[in-house]
């Protein structure tokens, strides 16, 4: 059923009326689709900016059912519409888990296939295409084909990290890993400033997770400071008596909500640097250990329920980069001093360690190096900020992260490599605000 409505995306920026339509029986989708050309394919709306903002909307939610789960082989099939927390419901029990998983479990399998999503793991095990044993796409006509590395290896590769615009994604298969326990062994260490965080992200890599917060404010010789968190899924051996009688089960904890859009005023230059003032020194102590749940080790912001009004009604940004490890240390220091001199701090500033791309996926965003995630609110000065900081991300030879992207301008992609091979290969049928803006379906047009 067809509905007119207007939509946008975590960060409310951008806002479009669409409409928007749901179905959940294969014939009626390959009818819908038949029908609707150019038309944009849309999961759970969690990406930031406007990649799955289109005027005409085919929402996957309804594509929602497990098809089959192996718990021997730790192999899950289920349809592209199945959001990660569902799966999660499912999995944990068995003592199976993600293999990769960004920091909200409130997105779509179709969504983390299309963005190729990478997680606090990178450095180890890669984003989620490399766990991705096959998938069944939709084309505009609607013909199925099963994609893998060995069937339609060029669709398959064409898709991971996608952005949607392939095709729409029926069902996919793929692994999980094992685990013993719910809970995360965690160590917390501060870092004085970039060159610390740095050689201890460096000197951590045995670590299977590894994620900082940075103050992204902080000049000097505090430029750079940070708290870096280290995971790995604790074994029986790590967990009390009490949590060992039922390991891979969570107390349900009450959950936050904010009710309401903050003022425009609340989040400004001063109240971001007194927030990263205290959160940096709310550990005293240089290091320190503790066993904790894996919700607020993966998902911290998940237990606030619309955590995004923060930013107030005209919404925020969330601006990713990655930048080439032989450049990082300078690049890192000059964007955060250039954010600095801004005075447009972000008190969510995450900094992780990649390991190598898929260089087969065209569009995936990771390569090896260091990738940064900052949330800006919507305010004008704060897009001549964020031109500023394109141009040094192309400077240094990084790239930006489409899906957390809404306002840059085509010429900030020019550092993925297979970019025009990538728009020459698309299929012709989907599109999105974000691939018009950018260009990226102007040699597929039907």
């Amino acid at each position: 059923m067809t509905q007119q409505q207007v939509i946008a995306n975590w960060g409310n920026y951008p806002q479009l009326s669409a409409e928007v339509d749901e179905l959940g029986l294969l014939p009626d989708v390959q009818n819908y689709l038949q029908q609707q050309s150019p038309l944009t394919l849309r999961g759970n709306g969690r990406s930031y900016g406007d990649a799955s903002l289109g005027k005409q909307v085919f929402s996957t939610l309804k594509l929602n059912k497990f098809l089959d789960l192996n718990t021997e082989s730790g192999i899950l099939t289920c349809q592209g519409g199945v959001l990660l927390s569902e799966i999660l419901d499912v999995i944990l029990p068995q003592g199976l888990f993600l293999p990769v998983t960004p920091g909200t479990k409130f997105i779509t399998v179709g969504g983390a296939i299309a963005s190729d999503v990478h997680g606090k793991n990178h450095h180890k095990e890669g984003s989620f295409s490399r766990h991705v044993l096959s998938f069944d796409l939709m084309l505009a006509d609607g013909t199925i084909l099963t994609c893998s590395r060995q069937e339609n290896q060029e669709l398959f590769w064409l898709t991971m990290g996608g952005m949607g615009l392939t095709g729409l994604i029926l069902s996919a298969t793929f692994l999980l890993k094992k685990i013993e326990t719910a809970y995360i062994r965690q160590t917390c260490i501060k870092a004085r400033n970039l060159a610390e965080i740095m050689d201890l992200f460096e000197s951590s890599t045995d670590w299977t997770y590894s994620v900082a917060w940075i103050d992204c404010l902080a000049t000097g010789e505090k430029q750079g400071r940070s708290l870096l968190l280290l995971g790995e899924h604790a074994t029986l051996e790590d967990v009390s008596p009490n949590q060992k009688a039922n390991p891979l089960e969570i107390p349900q904890k009450r959950k936050l909500n904010i009710p309401f859009y903050f003022p425009r005023f609340a989040l400004n230059g001063l109240t971001v640097k007194a927030f990263n003032t205290l959160y940096y020194n709310k550990q005293w102590a240089k290091e320190s250990q503790s066993l904790i749940s894996y919700d607020p080790f993966f998902y911290p912001l998940d237990s606030i329920y619309n955590w995004n009004r923060i930013y107030g009604k005209p919404g925020f940004v969330q601006y990713q980069f990655v930048l080439p490890k032989e450049t990082s240390k300078d690049g890192l220091s000059e964007i955060l001093t250039t954010i600095s001199q801004s005075g447009q701090g972000s008190f969510l500033a995450v900094l992780k360690l990649f390991g190598k791309g898929e260089p087969e996926a065209w569009l995936s965003f990771p390569m090896e190096g260091y990738t940064l995630a900052l949330d800006f609110k919507v305010q004008p000065k704060v897009f001549e900020l964020l031109e500023q900081l394109d141009r040094l991300v192309l400077k240094y030879g990084g790239r930006l992260y489409l899906t957390k992207d809404a306002r840059m301008k085509k010429e900030a992609l020019q550092n993925y490599p297979h970019l025009e091979q990538f728009k020459q290969s698309l299929p012709p049928g989907f599109t999105s605000h974000l691939a018009e803006r950018l260009e990226l379906t102007i040699n597929n047009k039907q």
